[in-house]
């Protein structure tokens, strides 16, 4: 790709210039895969609650790829040996961590294709991919499975302190505006070190992993769970699940061609395996195909499908109820026979108007990778027993609620 000494910059609001060189790392980033990532909004539909969070899961990948240069150079400064290979397959591993991700990022997950998961997704991508790169993409495909000797590099990529989580949580607060989301993921970085193959934290750093701890327990409950973003994530769902029953009914629904093949076919994770030109057509595949389709469906004839599409593309919310014990069954059986009367449905259809779920915050997770601060003696302690903060003790247990959604519109009739 032209002289190798040579380097792209871009201006990141978040963090300014970040330098890519004009290697393979380039290479994967002018690829038609990824830049299908700049038309997937990392937040999903948050923006309909705070209406700066319209930054790209592509703006996401880029920022990792700058905080993985800095977790690098500082590692390097302590001692520890990544070679040039090795840091070339690190950065291409977090690169490309998220580039299996569909529509409204995890709302296909749950929609339109029974069993997918996006890392499994990502993993087959970055294997499609490695073959187009003559085999360049092996390491960085070892790292992203942990399958490489040196297990730190892994816990980069994926655990309870990678340069995924810093990014996010930095990025999306710059976006939305929720200053208790504001990390210091610089410090952290540099409180980086490696003891017997594994991520650990200085322990002078321990005030940072705090404030770390904290600001992803409240962007939980403030972001990615705030009642009117969780309304419009359910709308989208029950929207998908809705337009897939007509369509399985042979109802011809309008949809985008890459759409279509998803919207009228009940496609598994091992077709993916199985027929490679899906993996193509998923890959045409983002926002813009989901939402054409919905704006379609405010004027369908089925009542409600139209009703959740208008409602989510006028921004006509559903309410939202969360409470720490479940829903009495009366009330929910109140709520469905409302239902039934106000849009005349049958009773196997009601369930199309209406969710209940459960939410789980999990701060931080003691029985998995876990955080462990590293003291001058060479100790290592647990950061939620270093800590003489009691909220990070309470952080490390998680929290359930119960989540109830339903039309307003019941409401204006009772």
């Amino acid at each position: 790709m032209g002289d190798q000494t040579q380097s792209k910059i871009i201006n990141d609001p978040v963090y300014g210039f970040i330098t890519i060189p004009r290697n393979i790392i380039f290479g994967i980033i002018e690829h038609p895969y990824f830049q299908r990532l700049r038309r997937i909004k990392q937040l999903g539909l948050t923006h309909l609650v705070y209406p700066g969070a319209l930054h790209t899961r592509f703006h996401h990948a880029l920022g990792t790829i700058f905080l993985m240069k800095q977790a690098v150079d500082v590692l390097r400064s302590k001692g520890h040996e990544i070679t040039p290979t090795e840091e070339k397959g690190v950065t291409l591993a977090i690169l490309m961590h998220d580039i299996g991700h569909g529509p409204y990022s995890h709302t296909l997950e749950k929609c339109l294709i029974d069993d997918l998961s996006h890392e499994n997704l990502s993993m087959l991508i970055m294997e499609k991919l490695n073959k187009a790169f003559d085999n360049d993409l092996e390491l960085p495909i070892r790292i992203f499975k942990d399958e490489y000797k040196k297990h730190f590099l892994h816990q980069l990529v994926a655990s309870q302190l990678d340069v995924d989580r810093l990014d996010y949580l930095k990025r999306d607060s710059f976006f939305t505006g929720v200053a208790e989301g504001v990390i210091n993921a610089e410090r952290i970085i540099k409180m980086l070190n490696i003891h017997d193959d594994r991520l650990v934290v200085d322990a002078k750093g321990i005030y940072s992993i705090e404030k770390f701890l904290v600001a992803r327990r409240l962007m939980y409950w403030q972001v990615y769970y705030h009642k009117a973003v969780l309304s419009a994530e359910y709308m989208l769902t029950m929207i998908l699940q809705r337009a897939k029953i007509l369509a399985s009914q042979g109802e011809k629904l309008f949809a985008t061609p890459a759409f279509s093949l998803f919207l009228n076919n009940n496609i598994k994770f091992r077709d993916f395996q199985e027929n490679p030109q899906i993996l193509e057509i998923f890959a045409q595949l983002d926002d813009f195909d989901i939402f054409t389709s919905i704006k379609q469906w405010c004027s369908h004839r089925d009542k409600a499908l139209s009703f959740l599409s208008k409602g989510l593309v006028n921004r006509q919310l559903f309410r939202v109820k969360i409470q720490n014990e479940p829903f009495n069954n009366e009330v929910v059986q109140n709520i469905k026979e409302g239902i039934q009367r106000y849009f005349n449905m049958k009773d196997d259809e009601v369930g199309h108007l209406i969710v209940e779920d459960t939410l789980r915050n999990d701060a931080y997770i003691t029985e998995r990778d876990n955080i462990k601060l590293l003291y001058k003696n060479g100790e290592l302690l647990d950061v939620a027993k270093a800590s003489d903060h009691l909220d990070i003790v309470g952080l490390s247990k998680p929290v359930t609620k119960y989540v109830l959604c339903y039309p307003k519109v019941l409401e204006d009739e009772s």
